[in-house]
């Protein structure tokens, strides 16, 4: 997991196709841990700048009276329609399953 003071914002690609790929696939699939311990999945191309606006209590009713604790996943390489569909599968899946999902790809991380 990440928390909200180590994020940075990623680089730009170097070279003209990596940059024509990454303005088309550059949205990413996100799920943070809130202070009463709910989990929040969103969609963003910019994750510094939703991370913020999630501290402000700005966007996203949800953090109303919570505050996001920690990034617990990331799924980057998303154009905005299967980031869309992606984030819905999420949001459908079972408390147990979103965990399973973030620790299949940040468990070992975390031992």
């Amino acid at each position: 997991m990440i928390d909200g003071a180590s994020l940075t914002q990623n680089s730009q690609p170097s070279n003209v196709g990596a940059a024509t790929n990454a303005l088309t696939n550059h949205w990413r699939v996100y799920i943070i841990l809130a202070s009463n311990g709910s989990l929040y999945t969103g969609i963003t191309t910019n994750m510094c700048k939703r991370w913020r606006q999630h501290s402000r209590r700005q966007g996203a009713k949800f953090f109303y009276g919570k505050k996001p604790i920690a990034l617990c996943y990331v799924e980057p390489g998303h154009s905005r329609s299967s980031a869309s569909q992606r984030e819905y599968a999420i949001k459908q899946f079972t408390r147990k399953q979103k965990w399973a999902l973030i620790l299949q790809h940040y468990g070992p991380l975390l031992l």
